[in-house]
């Protein structure tokens, strides 16, 4: 059940962050900040709300997950892909263990690696019939050559 709500708070990281930044017109730091700010502090004052775990990791996971939806418009319009996004970075997260301690800008990496991959994704999806002809094209150059 843990997992499930911070798989929920990175959806939302993502999401929300993005919403604010281009539908309300509030900028990618404001929005990130805001939202973060806002988690922080209601973890802050009600501590004994969730269980321990939850209470520390939902905030990183948030946040974390909040620089995912500082992506511009331009390159990013799906939600959905954003949401794909924020449960990657969840589950990159919750698997890395101590990993990254002591190194700085791990949130950061996480974030860049999973919107990288999602973008990736989407994109070898979407050009699926150019990647088969492109390579059915070159594999019958290398292996039907006249000796």
């Amino acid at each position: 059940m843990n997992e499930f709500i911070l798989i929920i708070s990175g959806i939302l990281g993502a999401t929300l962050t993005f919403f604010i930044s281009e539908k309300l017109r509030q900028g990618a730091v404001k929005a990130s900040a805001l939202l973060s700010l806002i988690v922080g502090l209601f973890f802050y004052c009600f501590p004994d709300l969730l269980n321990p775990y939850l209470t520390k990791h939902i905030q990183i996971v948030f946040i974390g997950s909040s620089f995912i939806g500082m992506v511009s418009a331009s390159t990013m319009k799906s939600y959905t892909l954003l949401a794909i996004a924020g449960t990657l970075f969840t589950i990159i997260y919750m698997s890395k263990k101590n990993v990254f301690n002591g190194y700085g800008g791990s949130l950061g990496t996480l974030a860049f690696v999973s919107l990288l991959s999602t973008m990736a994704f989407a994109t070898a999806v979407s050009q699926q019939t150019k990647i088969k002809n492109t390579i059915s094209v070159f594999w019958k150059k290398i292996f039907k050559r006249k000796k």
